[in-house]
């Protein structure tokens, strides 16, 4: 039997999908692409905003189709979606067979099996078990880099998020198992190790007692065959010193952070249920700065969170204009329901949330534009990406472009490159949030 993967959402649902891949293949199961050829098809699922969950429904809603018709055998829903609306999923989309909960994926062949037989079926576990830790994975990302789920869950309850409902508590996996995993990962060819959690700065706190992350960082930067590791996912208030001083130390680790602040305003912090304020949020980007010069800052930001006036709004426009990021990403906030924020008074109109979207875009897109100017003269390692067609142009990243999220280097050259080689390249103009380079030769 063929089947079909979909994988929506984040990076850390795609590594469960790689997960669950590598169940089937070990099972003798092959995949394709194409719905016409497909007998099975299951649909890692996100419910984590409402734009989200809608993707979810319709593509489980599209597939259903098909399976209805009798073009597909079976119909498997996975993942989050799964996990929260599990009543809802039975009741509403009768063709889905099987569902498969946030940590249940070990169980997907059972789930296969079932689907292809007519079998109805829940595969669910408690949210809080071990999480899943594999060695082999089939990789979807074309192999020169790979994300590493180093945690399961969340402790923070932060009030406009469901993470903690439908992947439990602060889990860390292994520090052997993810040394294995990155051990088998170098010798499939990966050259980038993205390491990835809902948080990944509180590593090990509940395994080892301690926040654990640079000693993982350390034992990783020893595997031959890793070039970059890149760390994404980083709260503020938990970045220590040590984890600072492993970045600068170590030259595998790219100098990049993720950090998501979400807003700058302390009144509304306070309603979100962050643990920082926006002097710690200053004091810790100066650090960053100071001992890293070279460092590219990511944030995430919530505009219209309940409550926000134009006051507070302004507040955080000031702060992102004086702040800088380098990269930096706005999203409305979604009333997402079973979350605290949900049932704050004052919820600010989608019109709203939205123009202070464009605002805040809008001041960081002059930034980043100005940013990307100011990289013209440098020399920077870039790993090749692949080549655009029928051009002696290759796309490529810099140590500050995480992919699918951030910018890319157009390198022009006739030389024969592969993707995954790293080279080096003089930065010789900007294209918006993009750079162009040639070759560097000394």
């Amino acid at each position: 039997m063929k089947i079909l993967f979909v994988s929506l959402g984040c990076d850390k649902n795609l590594v469960d999908t790689e997960m669950m891949l590598g169940i089937l293949r070990e099972r003798g199961y092959t995949f394709t692409d194409d719905e016409a050829e497909a007998d099975i098809a299951v649909v890692n699922t996100c419910c984590f905003i409402g734009d989200a969950k809608e993707e979810s429904i319709n593509t489980l809603l599209e597939l259903g189709e098909l399976r209805r018709r009798g073009r597909l055998k079976g119909l498997i829903a996975a993942g989050c979606l799964a996990q929260r609306y599990r009543e809802e999923i039975l009741r509403e989309i009768p063709e889905v067979d099987v569902l498969v909960g946030t940590m249940a994926i070990e169980e997907i062949a059972e789930a296969v099996e079932e689907a292809a037989a007519g079998v109805g079926g829940c595969h669910y576990r408690e949210l809080n078990s071990p999480p899943a830790a594999r060695r082999d994975r089939v990789l979807t990302t074309g192999g020169h880099f790979a994300y590493l789920k180093i945690a399961e869950g969340c402790n923070k309850r932060c009030t406009y998020c469901i993470i903690p409902k439908v992947r439990g508590n602060y889990r860390s996996v292994p520090m052997e198992a993810l040394v294995s995993q990155a051990e088998r990962l170098a010798e499939d060819g990966v050259r980038e190790l993205i390491l990835v959690a809902q948080e990944t700065t509180l590593y090990g706190v509940d395994l080892y007692g301690k926040k654990s992350l640079p000693e993982l960082l350390r034992r990783l930067a020893q595997i031959d065959g890793i070039c970059w590791i890149r760390i994404l996912y980083c709260y503020p208030e938990e970045i220590t010193e040590e984890l600072i001083e492993t970045m600068a130390a170590e030259p595998k680790i790219c100098h990049y952070l993720d950090i998501p602040i979400q807003h700058a305003s302390d009144r509304i912090l306070r309603q979100m249920g962050r643990r920082t304020d926006q002097g710690e949020l200053r004091r810790q980007i100066g650090r960053l700065r100071e001992r890293i010069p070279d460092i590219c800052l990511r944030t995430t930001l919530i505009s219209g969170f309940p409550g926000e006036t134009q006051e507070d709004h302004e507040e955080l426009y000031r702060f992102v204009n004086e702040m800088e990021f380098d990269r930096l990403g706005v999203f409305p906030y979604s009333q997402e329901e079973d979350t605290a924020a949900a049932e704050l008074p004052e919820q600010v109109d989608a019109s709203v949330k939205e123009g202070r979207r464009d605002e805040l875009m809008e001041l960081q897109q002059a930034i980043a534009f100005e940013k990307a100017e100011e990289m013209i003269g440098r020399v920077l390692t870039v790993m090749v990406e692949g080549r655009v067609a029928d051009g002696d142009v290759y796309v490529a990243r810099t140590y500050r472009d995480a992919p699918d999220v951030d910018g890319y280097l157009f390198l022009n050259t006739s030389a024969d490159l592969m993707t995954g080689d790293f080279v080096r390249v003089l930065v010789t103009g900007s294209n918006e949030y993009d750079l162009i380079g040639e070759l560097y030769h000394e």
